[in-house]
């Protein structure tokens, strides 16, 4: 049997990736700062809370980074953690860029000092690319445009430097936006899906949006994580682009979520000045075929499928 760590397995990814694993017979452990005081929300939904072992680990903390690798012996690691909100880290760059930062180099650091052969996955993100109006592949620069996108831009050159220099199976997944019914209300996707529906049940709010021009490749998080486990599987470390390949505006992707509601969207959206970020991307394209040659990965759910299973779901939940 081996044996799993999922670094921040309260998250949307750790979740859906912590439940992958047990489907396939890990012993799966996972982290939180205060694993005491965490109800594990997205665990209790998933229906595998008692499944798992909970440890409290606090990335930044070297001794707390070593304590846990060294109790639970992993065969491998996934840094699912850090501060993932891209508008959040124009208000907090420090805490953003420590956590993704220093927390990717201790994990590292204390897979070198184990001396054991852990294998590593970090979570990258399509936001350290920048604008690509080319669709962007494992090759294309990066020209990280938010305090996150700069944090995780570092990362994966950490990540990449460990794996070079020590020769660690250390990974990267560039993953391109993904969603689902654990998104929380801060995401975009989450707030459209959760207007919407409260809309088409008599609500009388409006929704308020800031930029609908931006342009994502947005899929479906669950099959993301049949894409990172497969790339653990490999014996030798490579890092990958996840997308569906396709993208749309947040136009789009609000007017598709009021059409399979029946409703009419200028009835019930306005744009507010004040959700403009300081900087955004304004088109992110990808090209996964890398995936589809070597994973034998390639993402079933688009734009349209993801918008229905989230709607399903709010609508089961309200």
């Amino acid at each position: 049997m081996k044996k799993a760590l999922i670094i921040g397995i309260s998250g949307q990814d750790g979740s859906y990736l912590a439940k992958l694993l047990l489907e396939k017979g890990y012993d799966v452990h996972g982290t939180s700062r205060d694993a005491q005081l965490n109800t594990f929300n997205n665990l209790t939904k998933l229906g595998i809370i008692d499944q798992l072992e909970l440890h409290s680990m606090s990335t930044v903390d070297f001794r707390s980074v070593l304590q846990v690798i060294k109790q639970v012996e992993p065969d491998e690691i996934y840094n699912l953690s850090g501060q993932s909100s891209v508008g959040l880290s124009f208000e907090q760059p420090v805490e953003t860029f420590d956590s993704i930062t220093v927390g990717t180099i201790n994990l590292l650091e204390a897979i070198r000092f184990s001396g054991s052969a852990i294998k590593f996955y970090n979570a990258g993100s399509s936001e350290c690319y920048g604008n690509t109006q080319q669709p962007a592949d494992e090759n294309t620069s990066f020209n990280p445009r938010s305090p996150y996108a700069a944090a995780k831009a570092a990362a994966f050159w950490i990540v990449s430097n460990y794996r070079e220099a020590y020769n660690i199976f250390a990974c990267s997944g560039i993953l391109f936006n993904h969603e689902s019914p654990l998104r929380p209300e801060r995401f975009v996707t989450q707030k459209v899906i959760s207007a919407a529906v409260r809309i088409g049940n008599g609500s009388k709010e409006k929704l308020k949006l800031g930029n609908l021009n931006i342009v994502r490749d947005w899929g479906w998080a669950p099959e993301y994580m049949n894409a990172i486990y497969l790339m653990m599987q490999l014996d030798t470390p490579k890092d990958f682009v996840i997308a569906t390949g396709e993208s749309h505006s947040l136009e789009e992707f609000v007017a598709e979520t009021f059409k399979q509601l029946k409703l009419e969207l200028n009835d019930h959206c306005i744009i507010d000045e004040k959700l403009k970020r300081p900087a955004d991307l304004s088109v992110s394209k990808a090209n996964p075929q890398k995936a589809n040659n070597i994973l034998k990965w390639q993402a079933n759910y688009k734009m349209k499928d993801v918008i229905r299973l989230m709607i399903e779901s709010r609508k089961k939940g309200s």
